[in-house]
């Protein structure tokens, strides 16, 4: 199976966000590229919450170009087998944690962001990855710094859908 037809299995099991949802889907129906970063029309991205839920914190990275602290994540790349490995793949990347496992039950948000031309926006695909409480972490090159927020601290230093997805994150995990 293609990772293009992954997309469209996850998406199309995904139930909450119907309307953002079906943009992705149309958006995937319309362009046989719509995974990859040379699609201009946009592309679909994966990326993870790193959640410590026995101490309560998330781990965001300070993005070396967006100067924001954000989740882990990134673009596809062809060697993922699916959407939930490529998310995954960006966490352990960009956190240097091993070990990490998805959060059971496929997604947790959908979001839809502009980004700088050429492209137009990304279609992220936001998981939750469970790191163990002793985890540790290392900085990468597409990081200025990588840093534990409480859930509450969040707040005072991402934007609102790094916010969104940490309490949809929580709401999974019944914290």
């Amino acid at each position: 199976m293609s990772l293009h037809d992954d997309a469209v299995l996850v998406l199309k099991g995904y139930e909450d966000q119907p309307q953002l949802r079906q943009a992705y889907l149309d958006h995937l129906e319309a362009h046989a590229d719509g995974m990859w970063k040379a699609c201009h029309a946009g592309h679909v991205t994966a990326s993870a919450l790193v959640v410590d839920p026995e101490r309560g914190r998330v781990l965001l990275t300070l993005h070396r170009k967006l100067r924001m602290w954000l989740q882990m994540g990134g673009h596809c790349e062809p060697g993922d087998a699916s959407l939930a490995a490529a998310a995954l793949r960006e966490a352990t990347e960009e956190s240097g944690i091993t070990g990490l496992t998805l959060l059971a039950g496929g997604p947790v948000r959908l979001d839809r962001h502009p980004i700088p031309p050429p492209c137009h926006c990304h279609f992220d695909v936001q998981y939750a990855a469970v790191a163990a409480p002793d985890a540790a972490h290392a900085i990468s090159e597409e990081s200025l710094d990588l840093r534990w927020f409480s859930y509450e601290e969040v707040a005072e230093v991402a934007d609102g859908s790094v916010l969104r997805l940490v309490e949809a994150t929580r709401a999974r995990l019944d914290v």
